[in-house]
């Protein structure tokens, strides 16, 4: 009980900030519910699936599909290797309890510089950049699988093999991209903890901010412009001119 009430700032902030992410989510999931282009993930999710079936229905658009999966795969491998540099400085840290503790916390109020607490805020952020590292490892397994499949004509596939299963694979390997992203995205409240539990509710609000302005896709955006237009009795633009240049 002492131990508790020595980190009681820190278990509050940390409770606060994981509630206010969940509750974001929640809130995402009942929009996506509703229409499932609501964030910018849906229209990846769609697009992914007719780009398949327009490069697999079109085979002299194949080295197109294999040039973009190329460049995807890169940015998978780049951002992996990103993860493991990270998860060795994020080792580094863990040695340097006693050294950095009190400098760190210097700006914090009611919270401690307890090397027991370090060690816990260095090891959720270790474990934040492993699941990083293997959900972007995830990204490249499952696109080089695409690589071979895409080129597979239509009407001599194997059912697994369809454009329809070859675009599920490929929205996993995007799913695991976007899982990657956000695992970086979530270090940096962690991060923010290593100075105090003030300055982690903090980074998590501004998070939470942020991701709600980044996840809606620009046509979402764009009809709420559209009402706000009409209801001043102003022309509007449809969405199809703005993007035809």
């Amino acid at each position: 009980m002492e131990l508790l009430t020595e980190f009681d700032a820190d278990i509050v902030a940390l409770a606060v900030s994981a509630l206010s992410v969940a509750a974001y989510y929640f809130f995402l999931s009942l929009k996506v519910r509703d229409n499932p282009t609501y964030t910018i993930h849906g229209v990846h999710e769609l697009a992914r699936r007719l780009w398949v079936a327009n490069i697999m229905r079109n085979p002299d658009k194949g080295i197109m599909g294999v040039q973009t999966l190329r460049n995807w795969i890169m940015g998978s491998t780049l951002m992996a290797s990103t993860a493991a540099i990270l998860i060795i400085g994020t080792l580094t840290l863990s040695g340097q309890a006693e050294n950095i503790t009190r400098s760190w916390h210097v700006l914090s109020m009611g919270s401690t510089a307890s090397a027991e607490l370090w060690i816990i805020k260095v090891m959720c952020l270790l474990v934040t950049f492993i699941v990083a590292f293997f959900a972007f490892a995830m990204s490249v397994r499952l696109a080089n699988h695409v690589v071979f499949m895409i080129n597979v004509p239509e009407f001599e596939a194997h059912h697994n093999l369809s454009p329809e299963s070859v675009a599920r694979r490929l929205h996993r390997s995007g799913t695991m991209f976007s899982i990657g992203m956000r695992a970086f995205l979530f270090a940096i409240p962690l991060v923010f903890w290593l100075f105090g539990p003030y300055f982690l509710l903090a980074a998590s609000i501004g998070l939470v901010i942020t991701l709600y302005r980044l996840d809606r896709s620009e046509s979402e955006g764009a009809l709420v412009a559209g009402s706000s237009v009409k209801q001043q009795n102003a022309p509007v633009v449809p969405i199809q001119a703005k993007y035809a240049k």
